[in-house]
């Protein structure tokens, strides 16, 4: 599925609209006209018969077929920077499925076996300096341009937005310093996205993991998220549910942790009532009084469910906690801040001296505090992820939404496609336009 194991996506996985892609409905409508006229031209049996070619003075140039016109395509990002290159494999699944034309009777003609391609593998790292001339291609085509045209649109669009999230994880991963990222924008956009955003979630984080050595596991809020790669979705407690319980936070995940199967982590969503500090220890006082009950009458299997995995804060940013009391300007107090994990931090670890608990139960005690984990969320990207690990705040995940579609300045990650060479006459002719040149990758790979 990736260049991780070397293969590629089953062409099944993408569920693609074949059909209408055929017909061009995904297609700038340019290269639907296009792909007319050429159509036509090449009915007629027209030949080239222009004055101004760019071609040498000697070189042939007659009975040049334009509307057969063979042609070498070839993809790149725009990203300054590194990048890390996703959906190639549905681009590849589009050019096999949609390569073609409709013959007189209406029936498809599948042509994509004429067709010699080039491709990196998902999860590749692609370098640019901005300059056009100096990029590194990721799919590079060559054939008959007219049965093709109609994809440049739909291919472009995967690998424009599958590498830009990617990318953008990546360098949120290298903020948080290894420390978990979980992927929560589904919220932000269409629901029909899902499954290509988590795949390229999954790809940045097994990027990121061979990069640097991590073993980091893939957080996905949606089942859609996890469909091309088999994950599945997971997350903590929602506000809607502790309204359901009349705003009462530690009574909401006691439901939760008796109903719901043991495999899913025990995470309290504790700013409802804007009291971080309160709903963190009024929840980590009825679950462990749970859990001590439960394994002192031999229940060890059920009071597993009563271990609280972590808390995650999501202070909003108009508001100040109300456990952070106000030093200096209250702005800088507002939304999940430093202070305010420092101090849930400091709360959850101090929380079993409260206990009146018999010597012998002391340690277990201390251990299962200083376990809970610290989840953040709420307007995080790299920049204040970077702030809060040079201060060494003690938040242990990160959990980032609307930043992961980021696609401006640093992170454009826009894709082009140009053709670079046309065949004439049996050979292959440098035709770029100004400002573009043939370029070559060493991780191109031939696939068909």
């Amino acid at each position: 599925m990736s260049i991780f194991d070397g293969k590629r996506l089953d062409d099944s996985t993408f569920k693609l609209d074949i059909e209408r892609m055929r017909n061009g409905w995904y297609s700038d409508k340019y290269f639907a006209n296009i792909n007319a006229m050429l159509i036509t031209l090449a009915a007629e049996g027209y030949a080239y018969s222009g004055q101004h070619p760019n071609l040498p003075e000697d070189a042939n140039r007659e009975g040049i077929a334009v509307g057969d016109i063979e042609v070498e395509m070839q993809w790149f990002t725009r990203r300054v920077g590194s990048t890390i290159v996703v959906g190639v494999d549905k681009s590849l699944a589009m050019l096999r499925n949609c390569t073609g034309h409709f013959d007189e009777n209406g029936q498809f003609v599948d042509t994509s076996g004429r067709l010699e391609v080039w491709a990196v593998h998902d999860g590749t790292v692609v370098k640019s300096n901005g300059d056009p001339l100096n990029v590194q291609p990721v799919l590079k085509v060559r054939g008959r341009y007219r049965d093709f045209a109609l994809l440049e649109t739909p291919t472009l669009g995967i690998l424009t937005r599958s590498s830009r999230i990617a990318t953008n994880v990546y360098e949120t991963l290298e903020a948080a310093r290894g420390k978990p990222v979980l992927f929560f924008p589904a919220r932000f956009d269409l629901h029909e996205v899902q499954a290509a955003d988590g795949y390229a979630y999954n790809i940045a984080v097994q990027r990121f993991n061979a990069d640097h050595a991590k073993d980091l596991g893939p957080y996905v809020s949606t089942d859609a998220q996890g469909d091309w790669w088999g994950g599945a979705g997971g997350g903590t407690i929602a506000h809607a549910a502790i309204a359901s319980f009349l705003g009462d936070t530690a009574e909401a995940m006691m439901a939760f942790a008796r109903v719901l199967p043991v495999n899913i982590p025990r995470i309290a969503l504790v700013d409802f009532n804007n009291n971080s500090i309160q709903d963190s220890l009024r929840v980590l006082d009825a679950m462990f009084t749970r859990y001590r009950e439960l394994i002192e009458s031999g229940q060890d299997e059920e009071a597993a469910k009563y271990v609280l995995y972590g808390v995650r804060l999501d202070t909003s940013g108009s508001l100040r906690d109300a456990s952070v009391m106000p030093v200096g300007d209250p702005a800088l107090d507002m939304g999940v801040t430093p202070r305010l994990v420092f101090n849930v931090r400091e709360a959850l670890n101090a929380a079993w001296q409260r206990w009146e608990l018999p010597t012998d139960w002391q340690p277990k005690a201390k251990e299962f505090c200083e376990n809970v984990k610290i989840v953040v969320s709420g307007g995080f990207k790299p920049e204040k992820i970077r702030r809060f690990e040079s201060l060494s705040v003690p938040a242990d995940i990160y959990a980032v939404g609307s930043y992961l579609f980021n696609n401006n300045g640093a992170t454009t990650t826009d894709f082009t496609a140009d053709v670079v060479r046309v065949k004439l006459h049996g050979e292959w002719v440098d035709m770029a336009k100004v400002g573009r040149r043939p370029l070559d990758n060493p991780e191109l790979k031939r696939v068909w």
